[in-house]
């Protein structure tokens, strides 16, 4: 039983640590899932929301060949996509927001600021290769 649990374990940790940096790099499609989200206004204390509270999607699928970010009812088109080592940043606007995406290249997770003259919207989640 020890045995068989001992490849249990193992396996576990190799399929969490299965990802490289290169996943998160920008040269391949990545799924974020969107997982915490703060609405701000001016002069008042932001408010934390489940990002589908706020009427956020769960799941934007990042497309660098196409540059675009894929929604379930809105493809935006990426304006900017900045690639360094440390973070892929993607921005662009849709429906009267600018918005910036930021990727960390190590370990896949994802910010997201989308931002107009009267609100502010932050929204953190993870990224995996699609």
């Amino acid at each position: 039983m020890k045995t068989a649990t001992a490849f249990f374990a193992i396996s576990l940790a190799v399929i969490a640590f299965d990802t490289s940096a290169a996943d998160f790099d920008g040269s391949k499609p990545l799924i974020c899932a969107t997982i915490d989200g703060h609405a701000c206004d001016p002069g008042i204390t932001c408010t934390r929301y489940l990002p589908v509270d706020m009427g956020a999607p769960k799941f934007l699928t990042l497309d660098f060949d196409k540059r675009v970010v894929i929604g379930p009812e809105h493809t935006t088109p990426m304006t900017i996509l900045d690639r360094s080592p440390d973070q892929v940043l993607l921005g662009g606007t849709e429906m009267g927001y600018g918005w910036t995406l930021v990727v960390d290249t190590a370990d896949g997770d994802m910010t997201l600021s989308i931002t107009n003259r009267n609100d502010a919207f932050v929204l953190f989640g993870n990224c995996k290769a699609a």
